[in-house]
């Protein structure tokens, strides 16, 4: 369920908070101790935290927490910490922090499915997170309608990496027009957005992304700068095509197995 506006502001404090006291040289046990007295009482996160603490002090893991607190936490921000806390280590733990907290400051202001999508979608994106999971994770979040819901789980799931995204978002829009046999399908974008897809098709989806900031006004994705993006910029989108290519495969190995499970893909009512 969607929080109330005091909720977004404490956590977008805590996460900022966090990711300060970390450069500080604080650990997280001694980070959670004190800001679980620090927050406003007249919230859920001191609650919250103190389940995260507990956590913390049994497995070093928060995102251990946040999956047993479903109505709290969403699906999206556990998956943030999730990879953040993954062994390999290749999503840093800071860069999660200023995810989470660039997120909560935007829904403790006038949130809408759209900036949520984009917002969420591009951070999947420009940290290399991987789509299979992520969109699972982003489809899940109460902002979403069953229409939301359907069109990420199972249209996007199913074409993204072989569809640009400019255009499945473009044809989804107000801005587009249907062909004279097409049946109508539920519009999820405004026309703006729908303009600024229709300009972007065949082009860098991170562009895009960034064009939708300038222009609307969608919060900045905080992203980790690799040592060879700044080198070779085709080896970044090399690797974002590869990453694509694998949850490709596991859909084909889940079909070669006997089928892919299609259940995890229906709306739960």
């Amino acid at each position: 369920m969607l929080l109330k506006k005091e909720e977004y502001v404490e956590q977008e404090y805590f996460f900022r908070t966090f990711s300060e006291r970390l450069l500080d040289g604080y650990s997280s046990q001694e980070i959670l101790y004190g800001m679980k007295s620090e927050l406003l009482n007249a919230t859920n996160l001191p609650m919250a935290i103190g389940v995260l603490l507990t956590e913390v002090k049994h497995s070093g893991k928060m995102n251990l927490a946040m999956k047993r607190m479903p109505h709290y936490f969403t699906s999206f921000q556990t998956f943030i910490m999730e990879r953040a806390e993954h062994e390999e280590g290749r999503f840093d733990f800071r860069i999660a922090l200023q995810v989470l907290e660039r997120e909560a400051k935007y829904r403790s202001g006038e949130p809408t499915p759209q900036g949520i999508f984009f917002y969420q979608f591009e951070t999947l994106s420009r940290n290399r997170l991987g789509f299979d999971h992520g969109l699972e994770a982003i489809a899940n979040d109460p902002i979403f309608d069953e229409d939301w819901k359907y069109w990420i789980n199972v249209v996007l799931r199913r074409q993204i990496g072989f569809i640009d995204i400019a255009k499945l978002i473009y044809v989804r829009s107000e801005y587009y027009k249907l062909g004279d046999n097409e049946e109508p399908k539920p519009v999820l974008f405004g026309e703006r957005e729908g303009r600024i897809a229709y300009a972007s098709r065949g082009r860098d989806p991170l562009f895009f992304f960034s064009a939708l900031t300038r222009h609307i006004g969608y919060p900045t994705v905080a992203r980790q700068r690799h040592k060879e993006e700044r080198e070779n910029p085709v080896i970044t989108e090399l690797r974002r095509k590869l990453e694509l290519l694998e949850d490709k495969f596991q859909l084909m190995q889940e079909e070669l197995r006997g089928g892919i499970n299609l259940e995890r893909f229906y709306v739960q009512k």
